[in-house]
């Protein structure tokens, strides 16, 4: 059988595009001999669509895009390929709720299905959904949809397809070792004999995922003695990076084919149904596209894609970036003119009394390495003004982090001035360490519209402008690599001023956040309790900041955003 993979990068809300992006992908599969089409999970919607769920409206113009689909497809191609398309529908009959003035949305329990939908012969013919709804990171299915009763099987050219969809296939308690629900979809659709299985996903990008997907995917295939097939979402949306990836692997758990990562693709396979038919090689089954797995790839290609879909679905085309001359805002400059074009990044220079002449040396060779346009704008007189005004009621007071958090803001409107002036996004160019510390200034260095870097730690980001340099040629200063991280804000100031070294920092970091252990286990792990206590009192006063902060880039299993849930006042 052959099974288009139709790897795509929906726009959220974007019925009527989402609709036509699915359409020319069936042209080219049906031109190509596919038997059956396959998008990603809810590609009609786009993922997450989040409260859009809760608008009866939206739901309904969401099944008459779909039964559109279906008609536009069997129009142009009668004979053309069967298509599972992810999508949503209503829970039981609640989609004749409008017969008795009832509202769909308003019924008892969840209205909604995660769904896909079978059109084929010009109708929706049947409906699939999602029976295991994820609930944690950031992830809050439940609060949307009803599980679906049991996944299903259906018969294609006297072939058994049997459909889940993304977090269905996350379940299998021989790979864990341990179930987090109570059920396996999987044993469910194995009870109904499928020749093979098909699992639908938006499945969000972090560092190294990709590889534990393809082990536990192997392993479903090769337990179960059926081929299995994976289509995910690519793209950005809001903080998420999905990473595509789809895959197909043969009934002994080989991977016989996978779709480029972060880019749209559309995967022609032809999957043996026979169970006992050998594995075919990967170049009779399909393509497995090159990839490089190494973690500073994976984020400079995940930053790259959720900083372009970000602006680019925001319906902007440029960005406006703040350049200090360190690395965070040279790294954050390289990124946006990777995803957006030198020509359509700025970079902004605004040096104060306190900015040594090497920083300011850093940032124009940035500029003249990525070829963007730069604005010099010395705030020394701003500050000045600053000063005269406050002179009252800051008499008889020594200067302090007030003053320093002056500057900060100072250049934030600024920042933002061009922001609004020209048209242009403007990007954060704080990283996760720093973030998590509370090392950055509220209406200050944290203005702007995205957080390209925030979950970055400090020394990631060290390895990625390394990496940076030596995969792609000077981007990034040695200079700006090699001295002492500082905010510059008073004389001789360094980060390791205020902060533990950042080897200490991201490693503590990354065992609170990352890997949610207590400040005792932190300690058993080898770190000094002193170092310990001030790390977290760090973390939980920046709260407030973090909850006002614009949203930053997913790339590490646990981000600050959706998949954050701390409150502000507690002890």
């Amino acid at each position: 059988m052959n099974i288009a993979l139709l790897q795509l990068n929906p726009l959220v809300g974007d019925l009527r595009g989402n609709a036509e992006l699915v359409l020319e992908a069936v042209r080219q599969a049906a031109q190509r001999g596919a038997d059956l089409c396959i998008t990603p999970e809810m590609v009609l919607t786009g993922y997450p669509a989040r409260d859009l769920l809760l608008y009866e409206a939206f739901i309904r113009k969401c099944d008459q895009v779909a039964q559109d689909l279906a008609r536009a497809i069997h129009d142009e191609m009668p004979d053309g390929p069967a298509l599972l398309l992810g999508s949503v529908a209503f829970a039981g009959s609640r989609g004749c709720a409008e017969n008795n003035g009832d509202s769909a949305l308003s019924a008892p329990g969840k209205p909604l299905h995660n769904a896909l939908l079978l059109l084929r012969n010009g109708r929706v013919e049947r409906v699939f959904g999602k029976t295991l709804l994820p609930a944690y990171d950031v992830f809050d299915e439940e609060r949307y949809f009803e599980p679906f009763p049991e996944p299903g099987v259906f018969d294609l050219n006297g072939t058994r397809i049997g459909v889940s969809i993304c977090e269905d296939i996350w379940n299998d308690k021989e790979f864990w070792q341990a179930q987090n629900y109570a059920v396996d979809p999987v044993d469910a659709l194995m009870r109904q004999n499928p020749d093979i299985l098909v699992n639908a996903s938006a499945s969000p990008f972090c560092v190294g995922k990709q590889a534990v997907r393809e082990q536990m995917l192997s392993s479903i295939a090769a337990r179960r003695g059926v081929p299995l097939v994976y289509v995910n979402q690519c793209g950005g949306n809001d903080e998420l990076i999905f990473d595509g990836r789809s895959s197909v692997f043969a009934a002994d758990g080989t991977l016989t084919a996978r779709a480029c990562a972060f880019e749209n693709d559309l995967l022609c396979v032809d999957v043996a149904a026979d169970k006992n038919a050998p594995a075919p090689a990967p170049a009779q089954a399909g393509s497995i596209a090159d990839d490089d797995f190494s973690a500073e790839s994976e984020i400079w290609r995940a930053l790259v894609t959720g900083t372009r879909d970000y602006v680019r679905k925001s319906g902007f085309s440029k960005a406006v970036v703040g350049l200090s001359g360190g690395i965070d805002s040279a790294l954050t400059a390289a990124v946006a003119a990777h995803a957006l074009g030198a020509s359509n990044v700025t970079g902004v220079l605004m040096p104060s009394p306190y900015s040594s002449q090497g920083s300011l040396d850093d940032a124009y060779a940035l500029v003249n390495n990525l070829g963007i346009q730069s604005f010099t704008l010395p705030i020394a007189p701003l500050m000045q003004g600053f000063e005269q005004v406050l002179a009252e009621p800051f008499a008889g007071r020594d200067p302090d982090v007030t003053e320093e958090n002056i500057q900060s803001r100072i250049r934030g409107n600024l920042l933002m001035a061009m922001s609004n002036k020209h048209g242009s996004l403007l990007l954060t160019t704080g990283n996760k360490s720093e973030l998590s510390v509370g090392y950055c200034t509220i209406y200050g260095d944290m203005c702007g519209a995205l957080g390209v870097i925030a979950d970055v730690p400090k020394t990631m980001v060290f390895s990625l402008c390394r990496w940076l340099n030596s995969t792609m040629g000077p981007h990034i200063p040695e200079a700006t690599i090699s001295k002492p991280p500082s905010a510059e804000l008073r004389p001789d100031q360094k980060d390791q001023d205020s902060l533990p070294d950042y080897d200490t920092l991201d490693a503590v970091l990354h065992l609170f956040i990352e890997k949610k252990q207590s400040r005792d286990e932190i300690v058993a792990a080898g770190h000094a309790p002193q170092i310990v206590d001030r790390v977290l009192g760090l973390v939980k006063r920046a709260e407030f900041k973090r909850r006002q902060a614009p949203p930053g880039l997913k790339t590490t299993s646990r981000a600050f955003g959706t998949g954050w849930r701390m409150p502000l006042a507690c002890k």
